[in-house]
């Protein structure tokens, strides 16, 4: 395979496997979608995998092939910016069991002819850095650095604990070390909301042109309310109504905040699968780094030479600043080399992904600071 197929845009790779997942389940053989920025340094010293978080893809810094919006980090990843191509080798790859090309429910199962369905294996976090692993392995990557916000956070702390011996720095933004009560409980709201809906099929609607988009929708309107803050909320849409002079007395969209969430919920039926959030927000709520490591989570870290730098936001509620700390805590225990910030937002959790010039800046000045 020559570079310029394994290197650029809209790349794809099937990889022979086995992946041996968490749940048992060898995979093979395991497809991945995924772009790549800039040139690897002979020394190989430059790349950093960029984790994307729950609903994000490959298209991290390229325009999205279904919506024709800009990539979904442009703030952090571009020409001049902290994740540089002229400086920096960059990976993005979709994750295991997502839905833009790399093996999951949407995809073909060799063994049928058909899509997987709800047949495909259920996944953890820790099987998609195996995978990431794997196409790393193909594109000649050795050491990395690892950064993600949200899912992609935890994706990045999996790597150091997984894989610590080719994990040179690590950046964990607005994550947690495992899931809540509280996370859980959302999650399964939005589940539930999928499974619910006639149209879903017991996962078995491919090829019908019928998907179950109510479902996903309301799904997507329930997690979004949590990447948002009440103050920001409040500062957008107050009690304002939408294109009217007064109440409707009905269920129409009434409210703008109402309006708005609606229009999340149907965008995103067009460009995500709803087995796919299943299967990635399950795969969330599993993820306990401690549990896989004896119950502490300082046990994770223990003689790692990878360093950190751990973000937060003030107004995130979904993964708090003590979350965080906890994470913070666990790195100081196990002697491993941290740095954290927490950042003031008026965006709760979404704020990893809007402008944000001090997020910008800590991100710039921990990748350029010497190993």
């Amino acid at each position: 395979m020559t570079d310029d197929q394994r290197f650029g845009l809209s790349r794809h790779v099937t990889l022979p496997g086995p992946l041996r997942l968490d749940g048992g389940v060898l995979l093979s053989p395991v497809d991945i979608a995924y772009e790549t920025y800039g040139e690897l340094a002979p020394d190989g010293a430059n790349a950093i995998l960029i984790c994307h978080a729950l609903t994000g893809d490959q298209y991290v810094a390229s325009d999205h092939p279904i919506t024709g919006k800009p990539g979904w980090w442009t703030r952090m990843v571009g020409p001049g910016k902290p994740i540089d191509p002229e400086r920096h080798f960059i990976v993005c790859a979709n994750v295991l069991g997502s839905c833009m090309g790399s093996s999951g429910p949407a995809t073909v199962n060799p063994a049928t002819g058909k899509p997987w369905g709800m047949s495909f294996p259920v996944i953890t976090i820790r099987d998609m850095v195996r995978a990431q692993a794997m196409l790393l392995d193909h594109l000649g990557v050795d050491s990395l650095t690892v950064v993600g916000g949200s899912m992609g956070g935890m994706q990045a702390l999996s790597w150091a604990a997984t894989f610590p011996e080719r994990v040179r720095k690590a950046v964990v933004i607005a994550s947690t070390a495992r899931h809540t009560a509280q996370n859980i409980a959302f999650h399964e709201v939005g589940r539930q909301a999928i499974m619910a809906d006639p149209n879903w099929r017991n996962g078995d609607y491919y090829g019908g042109g019928d998907p179950p988009a109510a479902g996903l929708a309301v799904a997507r309107m329930a997690a979004h309310i949590t990447y948002l803050s009440e103050a920001g909320l409040t500062e957008k849409f107050c009690r304002r109504l939408q294109a009217r002079e007064a109440k409707s007395f009905g269920f129409d969209a009434d409210f703008q905040v109402e309006s708005y969430l609606r229009h999340q919920g149907l965008s995103f039926t067009d460009r995500f699968d709803a087995n796919s959030y299943l299967y990635i927000t399950r795969a969330m709520d599993y993820f306990d780094l401690a549990e896989e490591h004896g119950g502490l989570l300082a046990n994770a870290f223990k003689g790692k030479k990878t360093r950190f730098a751990l973000v937060s936001f003030d107004t995130d509620w979904l993964y708090p600043t003590p979350e965080s700390r906890a994470i913070v805590h666990a790195l100081n225990a196990a002697g491993a080399a941290v740095s954290f910030v927490e950042l003031n937002s008026p965006f709760g959790h979404d704020a990893f992904l809007l402008d944000s010039p001090e997020l910008n800046r800590v991100v710039d000045g921990f990748l350029r600071a010497a190993a």
